[in-house]
């Protein structure tokens, strides 16, 4: 866990958790010079899992609060629930298989996911599942390196701990230093 760019550059792998809103979130990243050191990470083939917010930052834009610009590493904006029952969407959610990832490694058909979010992305190329409330959304997505859960693995039992099992293992890989896992 650090706040200094020079201790990311040198990792082997990456996760930037999230809880709050994305705008003052890419503010806070910024005031820290962490903006430049998260960007330079996300190109550098390293392995890289956005949880929650941090999923959303991986994103272009989001209009939370007016709006702020994201990463870009995912096309598409993140906005708040248009049509969901109730906003902020707390609580377990079935989990939509759309394509394979090795993120994804030894997950079924029927895992359940801990949500806590009232902004989302929609589903696009990037998704690997979507879950539904309301209307559906990019529940995970990834891309070579990058990974991202709109959920909380930490909170989600088995479904989570098989996440973050899988994110540790690609960033195990055969030439991987994994030094801050």
């Amino acid at each position: 866990m650090t706040d200094r760019p020079t201790i990311l550059r040198d990792s082997g792998a990456a996760v930037l958790p999230g809880d709050g809103a994305f705008g003052a979130t890419m503010d806070a990243l910024r005031a820290r010079g962490l903006d430049d050191a998260i960007l330079s990470y996300l190109r550098s083939g390293r392995p890289f899992l956005g949880i929650c917010v941090g999923m959303q930052l991986l994103f272009e834009r989001s209009s939370e609060f007016g709006g702020s610009a994201g990463f870009g590493v995912f096309s598409g904006d993140v906005e708040r629930f248009a049509r969901a029952p109730r906003v902020p969407h707390i609580g377990w959610n079935l989990l939509e298989p759309i394509r394979a990832h090795p993120f994804l490694e030894g997950l079924g058909r029927n895992e359940y996911a801990y949500f806590l979010h009232s902004y989302r992305a929609r589903v696009g190329p990037s998704t690997v599942a979507a879950a539904t409330h309301g209307e559906r959304f990019a529940a995970i997505v990834a891309q070579d390196n990058v990974m991202g859960t709109q959920f909380h693995p930490e909170k989600s039992r088995q479904t989570g701990l098989r996440l973050l099992a899988n994110f540790i293992a690609l960033a195990r890989g055969p030439e991987r230093d994994v030094r801050g896992l």
